[in-house]
């Protein structure tokens, strides 16, 4: 048995071990959430790497309450900011009050101070709040006042936004969204998942609603990510990742120069990060100790949607992000 062979097996034995507890975890989650299982798995991938997560769709599709319910799973502390356009970056990350009685000032956080953060439809606040996101979610720390404190950890942002068609939202800076792992794109359900959660939901009745229990703690989600970094991406898989990320920056290089018009921006060094760190999670969560090709076809899309940024000449004749992603997974040779 060659070496290589042999780390695969020990990895994949570590990685059974350590992912036993998802097929409860998924079990907790839809005691409160119907269907949306790429939602969820994305959530969870995003939570297993420390990857913020944006979720783009429209009202009532269970993105908070997903949230939400993740972080009672996972025993982490959860706080939720609703984001509207009055709001300033003081009521996020904290401000400094001057206290009368003693002459003194005092630091008072924000609720940014927690586990995990739901910036709740982020693109209703203006640019200087969605701002004020970028110091912790790139630094895991903040500044108030003087005084730079740092997040506990874990800490991530999961975010939801509407789309930015309806009336009082805001685009997010390039700069932002390049900080997020994932947007992922949340659509309605089913008509059979529909019949459910009205059955579930329709009753006036809090306590008549399921509660999820606790699953793991925040110390078992370090000793996981651990486990995640162990997971082997081979030489000829890693090449595949820059391959793609570039083919969005140089598609006549690729042999792709019919999208070079459509492309205003490629996807920058921090998503080939992204796709490397994700494609480790999506294999842990299929009990693997490797990465293959598939899992990085799985993850782009949701890597790639939000860091390629269109022509107008795209825009003028339909195309979207996902169609140009796809034209590149379909092109890009796999090892």
């Amino acid at each position: 048995m060659s070496p290589a062979s042999y780390d695969i097996r020990v990895v994949t034995e570590l990685v059974e071990r350590e992912s036993v507890f998802l097929e409860r975890l998924f079990a907790e989650v839809h005691k409160v959430v119907v269907g949306q299982n790429e939602m969820i798995e994305r959530l969870l991938i995003g939570l297993l790497c420390g990857g913020h997560v944006l979720l783009e769709g429209a009202p009532g599709l269970a993105k908070t309450l997903t949230v939400k319910t993740l972080a009672q799973t996972l025993q982490l502390q959860f706080k939720r900011v609703q984001f509207t356009p009055d709001l300033l970056p003081s009521d996020v990350i904290g401000t400094v009050i001057y206290n009368h009685l003693s002459g003194t000032f005092t630091n008072k956080q924000g609720p940014i101070f927690t586990n995990l953060l739901l910036a709740d439809e982020i693109n209703r606040a203006p640019a200087k709040v969605q701002s004020a996101l970028l110091e912790a979610m790139a630094e895991h720390h903040v500044t108030v006042g003087d005084t730079t404190y740092a997040l506990p950890s874990p800490f991530l942002v999961l975010a939801t936004q509407n789309p930015i068609e309806q009336e009082g939202t805001y685009n997010l800076p390039e700069a932002q969204l390049d900080r997020f792992m994932f947007k992922i794109k949340v659509d309605y359900p089913s008509s059979e998942d529909e019949l459910k959660i009205m059955k579930r939901m329709g009753s006036g009745s809090q306590s008549s609603r399921p509660t999820p229990e606790p699953v793991i703690g925040p110390e078992d989600l370090i000793r996981v990510r651990k486990t995640i970094d162990e997971i082997i991406v081979e030489e000829p898989v890693q090449r595949y990742i820059v391959d793609v990320v570039a083919a969005s920056r140089r598609p006549g290089l690729a042999g792709l120069a019919e999208l070079a018009p459509f492309i205003e921006f490629g996807a920058s060094p921090r998503a080939s990060i992204a796709l490397y760190q994700a494609a480790r999670a999506h294999a842990f969560l299929r009990r693997r100790g490797y990465v293959s090709p598939e899992d990085i076809k799985a993850i782009a899309p949701d890597v790639l949607r939000h860091r390629v940024i269109l022509s107008y000449e795209a825009e003028a004749e339909g195309k979207t992000v996902e169609q140009i992603t796809r034209q590149i997974l379909e092109h890009v040779q796999v090892p």
